[in-house]
């Protein structure tokens, strides 16, 4: 057994290529063959018995949408305040029984699916636009009536109606309609104070099922919970016990009846408990299956017979390129990499080439690439230190300049100073990215002080800092570009003076902090390009929010960052969405 493993093993690709090629051409025929009518037999039967119950589905969703809209007219019969007052069987004028009609016929005609409506107190007084007693008998004695009281309020559908004692002008048949019924209770008595009565009309129900086919002669019916007819088809002749549909709440099953053998797919609506049913003779999929089964045995068998011939072919073309190919991989491993597959194939084995070519391509890329990211990094570096060292000596020179105006008594310099001096200091921050947010509103407060003595009667601000218990943390600097912003493409673009507020606030467990200015604003094709960049993390025209967008997402990522909302001449407003970071979540 091991002597036939090695033969096989270091047989030339080659010939492992014909033997694989035959094998697969002849064995995968036979087997295919025994196994096919089965497997495609079962996947029809599958795709009948989904492709139906989908069909249900949509039926039964249609029927409970009528059904609804049957359940919200008593609710809103039930409340109305004319129909309250016949309830409580108030003296009525012909005024009043005028508005009452007029109500019912108005939802009769916005639910056109609604036959008619009745409305019956519990002395037996009733008020409709479409139905009329047919004789003189007490109404409360209907069957429909103590049904609707039997179930306390809780609307129902009762099924077709049956020796009723009711007539519509209309004309509606006890086939073309199916009953709906709720009790209106006092909910402090509980007394039944009446019940209402609408019909809903069969043919919606017809019009959402007759265009549906199931086979040739295949169709749908829909059955109540007591098993009675809600809706089927002329053709249909079949009787249906319910409980053939009471095991389960969907599902198939076969059954002979008459002589000739039927499927059954069904599937109850648990709002309506109607089970709508699909019917179809099961000999109806059995041509199509043949005609499947027949179509692949003829395609297996060709494919099998090509192959053959094919085989000795097909392995020569393979195995020369690819033992090709793998001596331009010896190279490579070399360290040679300037060697290409240069046979123009379309085949996998050119795919595999150009591949190769494409790989040997971006080796030399990243080669270049990795060497210039490492000159890029050790500037960046020098970049940074002479980014600490300069605000170091700016912020000690700043406390030389502020000893010495103090001395001399210059005292708006000596202000200025002071917050020019905080300034640089909350921005060294030790280095630390995460910094109080006192200290930010601080930074942002000293930033503004200064562009007041600029800009003075100009720029006016104000500040409200977040109200939190406890001390908070903050992304350092997220708020002075965008008051920059505000100042340079705000306050600055208008005539006359403007403000700028600063607002903090803790809302759905997060800090939401809001910049707004009265200024110039932008308009809305200057709106939509900020947004798109802020969508992007790019920014063309030199934006400090944008940066500062992307250092929060980097930091903390979705959904945190910043929106922006302006109306030209109105001004804008920026919002900053920001985690709410405690001590102890910033070391």
């Amino acid at each position: 057994m091991r002597m036939i493993k090695l033969v096989i093993n270091n047989a030339p690709i080659r010939y492992k290529l014909i033997s694989l090629l035959l094998l697969i051409s002849m064995l995968p025929s036979i087997g295919l063959g025994i196994l096919s009518g089965w497997a495609v037999e079962s996947t029809i039967e599958k795709q009948v018995i989904d492709h139906t119950l989908q069909l249900i589905g949509e039926v039964n969703k249609t029927t409970e949408v009528y059904v609804s809209h049957m359940q919200n007219l008593t609710y809103l019969i039930s409340t109305n305040d004319e129909m309250e007052a016949f309830f409580r069987h108030q003296k009525e004028d012909g005024e009043a029984d005028y508005k009452r009609r007029t109500f019912l016929q108005g939802l009769t005609s916005l639910y056109s699916e609604a036959a008619g409506i009745l409305v019956v107190n519990d002395r037996g007084d009733m008020i409709s636009n479409e139905m009329y007693e047919r004789t003189k008998t007490d109404l409360t004695e209907e069957p429909w009536y103590r049904e609707a009281v039997k179930n306390e309020g809780i609307f129902k559908m009762i099924g077709k109606p049956v020796n009723r004692n009711i007539r519509s002008h209309v004309g509606y048949g006890e086939d073309e309609v199916v009953t709906a019924v709720r009790a209106v209770i006092d909910p402090e008595t509980q007394r039944v104070k009446g019940v209402i009565l609408i019909d809903l009309k069969l043919r919606v129900l017809a019009e959402a099922t007759k265009n549906i086919r199931l086979g040739k002669t295949g169709y749908l019916l829909i059955m109540d919970e007591n098993g009675g007819n809600i809706y089927s088809p002329e053709s249909s002749q079949l009787f249906l016990p319910k409980e053939w549909f009471q095991k389960k709440s969907s599902g198939n099953f076969t059954k002979r009846i008459k002589g000739e053998e039927y499927q059954f797919i069904y599937e109850t609506s648990g709002f309506t408990n109607w089970t709508t049913i699909g019917v179809f003779k099961t000999g109806e999929p059995v041509f199509e299956v043949k005609e499947i089964h027949l179509y692949v045995m003829l395609f297996l068998f060709t494919a099998a017979f090509l192959g053959m011939t094919a085989s000795y072919y097909l392995s020569h073309s393979m195995s020369k390129p690819i033992l090709k190919l793998n001596s331009f991989m010896q190279k490579a491993e070399g360290g040679d990499f300037s060697t290409l597959y240069e046979e123009d194939r379309q085949d996998e084995i050119g795919l595999l080439g150009r591949s190769f070519n494409s790989l040997m391509l971006r080796i030399k890329e990243l080669i270049s690439l990795t060497e210039k990211q490492e000159r890029q990094k050790r500037e960046a570096e020098l970049r940074v230190l002479q980014a600490q060292i300069n605000p170091h000596f700016l912020y000690n020179t700043l406390d030389t300049i502020n000893w010495m105006a103090r001395k001399k008594g210059a005292h708006e310099v000596t202000d200025l100073v002071q917050a020019l001096s905080k300034l640089f200091r909350i921005s060294l921050s030790k280095g630390r990215d995460i910094i109080p947010l006192s200290d930010e509103f601080a930074h942002v407060e000293n930033y503004l002080k200064i562009q007041k003595a600029r800009y003075r009667d100009k720029l006016n601000y104000s500040i409200v800092p977040p109200a939190i218990e406890g001390e908070r943390f903050i992304l350092k600097l997220v708020l002075q570009p965008i008051v920059e912003n505000a100042i340079y493409h705000g306050i600055k673009e208008k005539k006359g003076p403007g403000h700028i507020s600063i607002k903090g606030e803790e809302a759905d467990g997060c800090l939401i902090i809001r910049v707004e200015d009265d200024g110039a604003g932008m308009d809305a094709s200057a709106l939509e390009r900020i947004s798109r960049q802020l969508k992007m993390r790019e920014s063309t025209e030199g934006y400090g929010m944008i940066n500062v967008h992307e250092r929060i997402l980097l930091t903390f990522g979705e959904p945190y960052g910043l929106t922006v909302e302006s109306q030209k001449g109105a001004g804008t407003s920026v919002t900053i969405r920001l985690p709410i970071l405690k001590g102890s979540e910033c070391t």
